[in-house]
């Protein structure tokens, strides 16, 4: 382990996101010491009400584009890490439009690096266990940190873009860049195009939810609160230069995590429609997170993804208001996609 890193204020890009603005509300809860600045373009998966309640004299948002390296000159100095979140990702969309793939993804991310090079700020990346590939579905070994890349969507490979970026300014530029590639995470604020979002908010609606293919693709779950945890370690505990694999031993086929939604909510676990499969749909992720684990002391703490997933369920029923707004055009959209 190297030896400990204590930020007082940190960027994080897409603080407004699902995954992002749950890591910042994990900060402001657990380190007091720390302001955090949310830097945020507010595409349509940016809420800012995702971070609403929070203290402002230690969380401020600011409004703008991770590529605008004269922005990130004005806000990055003074800081002493960016932990970026901001991405595309949801694979449907990057199959039907991948340019803003490659403009957030790729581009962005150089423009974080640059910056953080110009400065001297310490970079942390959080990315996706999809940059892997998939393994088969009867095969027991699951990713390491260093298997080979071989991502199969267009976001997929943005994302495994990304990540070579930044060890290659850490190989060339000395640049303090550490990596977390995660698997699938789920809870409170995640967008209604998503997995679990999309099948609850559906029973929600008296929409019969929808299943890709034949159900059998394997997700590796993990609550985006242990995620969180998992990224503050490594942001100060973690190998410069070192990637970490970020999971929770939580691989479930989605049929069996719809079939449980399904029947928590009250329904039969059959009432649903199946659709065509998503081209190039990996078949199965599964994280190992030993590295994390015996170099960092992490554990998950949401083990019971029962429990979890009622926890998730109360929250959007709870927040009709916070999710209704995008519901109708996320299902036009997939209508229109035949899914």
């Amino acid at each position: 382990m190297s030896e400990a890193f204590e930020p007082h204020n940190i960027i994080v890009t897409g603080g407004c996101g699902f995954i992002g603005s749950n890591f910042v509300h994990y900060v402001v809860n657990n380190h007091l010491g720390v302001h955090v600045t949310v830097l945020d373009k507010l595409t349509y998966a940016g809420n800012p009400r995702n971070i609403e309640g929070l203290p402002s004299d230690r969380v401020e948002l600011v409004v703008g584009d991770i590529c605008d390296a004269d922005l990130l000159d004005r806000i990055v100095p003074g800081h002493d890490a960016i932990v970026h979140y901001a991405a595309e990702s949801h694979n449907d969309n990057s199959i039907a439009d991948p340019s803003p793939f490659l403009r957030t993804n790729v581009e962005g991310t150089f423009c974080l690096l640059e910056a953080c090079r110009r400065h001297g700020v310490r970079y942390h990346h959080v990315s996706t266990d999809e940059v892997y590939g998939d393994l088969a579905l009867d095969e027991p070994r699951r990713f390491q940190p260093d298997d080979p890349y071989r991502p199969s969507s267009p976001y997929s490979s943005t994302k495994a873009s990304s990540d070579l970026l930044v060890r290659a300014w850490h190989r060339t530029y000395d640049l303090r860049t550490t990596i977390s590639n995660c698997s699938n995470n789920y809870g409170p604020y995640q967008h209604v195009e998503k997995f679990i979002p999309r099948q609850i908010t559906n029973i929600l609606c008296g929409i019969r939810p929808k299943l890709y293919g034949d159900g059998k693709n394997v997700r590796d779950w993990i609550h985006t609160e242990d995620h969180s945890r998992a990224v503050w370690d490594i942001l100060t505990k973690g190998r410069i230069g070192e990637t970490y694999l970020i999971g929770a031993n939580g691989e479930r086929s989605n049929i069996d995590v719809l079939h449980a939604i399904l029947e928590r909510m009250g329904k039969d676990p059959d009432d649903f429609d199946w659709v065509r499969d998503r081209p190039g749909h990996d078949r199965r992720y599964a994280i190992d997170p030993t590295k994390l684990e015996t170099e960092l002391g992490w554990k998950p703490v949401h083990t019971d993804f029962s429990e979890g997933l009622d926890q998730t369920i109360a929250w959007y029923r709870e927040h009709e208001d916070w999710w209704r707004p995008a519901k109708e055009a996320t299902e036009a959209k997939y209508a229109k996609q035949g899914q």
